[in-house]
């Protein structure tokens, strides 16, 4: 089984609502809520690599959070499996509502609760 996995991601949280897709080692299969911090030195990868691996493999949400500009971009997969951005970056002010939930939303707000200097 193990030769038919091609690509290993490690993202910085994931939500996985599909408990059969757990197993020791991780999950088998896509996740169903992916959430990238986005720093200096990984950036570039996470807008791009990942964004693109984890738009192929049916991630049906994906957040990219910026510290730096306290900003967070959702994209959410479409009826084609092409993800679109839900809106403009989300900030202060916002509420996110997370889409793989029924009636669930975070204010933007307490995402950055407590963080002093994270930034690189």
């Amino acid at each position: 089984m193990d030769a038919d996995i091609e690509t290993v991601l490690q993202p910085d949280i994931c939500v996985v609502c599909d408990l059969n897709k757990i197993d020791r080692r991780g999950c088998l299969g896509a996740p169903d809520l992916i959430i990238e911090i986005l720093s200096k030195s990984t950036a570039s990868k996470d807008v791009k690599d990942k964004f693109e691996v984890y738009e192929e493999s049916g991630v049906r949400e994906y957040w990219m959070v910026s510290i730096e500009e306290e900003t967070v971009l959702v994209y959410r997969l479409d009826n084609h499996n092409r993800f679109v951005a839900e809106q403009r970056p989300c900030v202060s002010g916002d509420n996110i509502k997370v889409g793989i939930f029924d009636d669930f939303s975070i204010p933007v707000e307490e995402i950055f609760l407590g963080i002093i200097d994270f930034k690189d």
